[in-house]
């Protein structure tokens, strides 16, 4: 593929997995991805397929917390997590979509995602929230002004039914060439198809057309 292929980065920094998928975009831009952050709602997601977040399972949650801490050691990250999980992300979702920027968007959100996981810092708290903006440069006051403006909180509705009607069942989730690449663990996975790498199509309908054994 040539140099700057669009990539649509879907995320929401209540999810772990996101934040491990942001602290590896650095590797899919030298592939030659160009990263389109969109930040959207996953409980909206929830909602639409009547699914439970890991979160509200208890032995999933058990699982996502040691996993995730497994998977930043092996990436050389620190790690504290936010104070409560899951949290309402709601405030730093419409942060961001006050920036239409794209480098600059993709700043904030590296900046939020790594305030809530690497750090611990409470960003579903507006002051928290106004002090990791403020300490990574952003014009927090504005910002803060901006976010509850009903334009920008349409924004974020209208980016996660885009997302909903892509096919975005669940954060973090890539869009390459209109095929869709689910959690930070494929990471590897866009840069093969970035690189060329392809699945063979006619198997993959074949397969998907075979009818279902059993049901429940």
């Amino acid at each position: 593929m040539t140099a700057s292929t669009p990539i649509t980065f879907y995320f929401d920094p209540v999810s772990p997995y996101a934040w491990l998928a942001m602290e590896q975009v650095d590797r899919i831009i030298a592939a030659g991805g160009q990263l389109n952050c969109r930040p959207i709602l996953f409980a909206a997601l929830l909602n639409t397929y009547g699914t439970k977040g890991p979160a509200e399972i208890p032995v999933k949650r058990a699982y996502v917390f040691r996993d995730v801490m497994r998977q930043a050691q092996q990436l050389g990250l620190p790690f504290r997590g936010p104070p409560s999980h899951p949290f309402n992300p709601l405030a730093a979702l419409r942060a961001m979509h006050t920036v239409e920027d794209g480098t600059q968007r993709l700043a904030m959100a590296r900046s939020l995602l790594a305030a809530a996981w690497r750090d611990g810092i409470d960003i579903a708290d507006p002051h928290r929230l106004h002090d990791v903006l403020a300490n990574n440069g952003f014009d927090a006051d504005a910002i803060s002004a901006a976010s509850g403006s009903p334009e920008v909180k349409q924004r974020l509705r209208d980016t996660t039914q885009q997302a909903i009607d892509t096919g975005v069942f669940g954060v973090p989730t890539f869009l390459l060439l209109g095929e869709l690449f689910w959690g930070a663990d494929r990471v590897d996975a866009v840069i093969w198809a970035l690189k060329g790498g392809a699945i063979d199509e006619t198997l993959y309908r074949d397969a998907l057309a075979r009818p279902a054994g059993a049901q429940r």
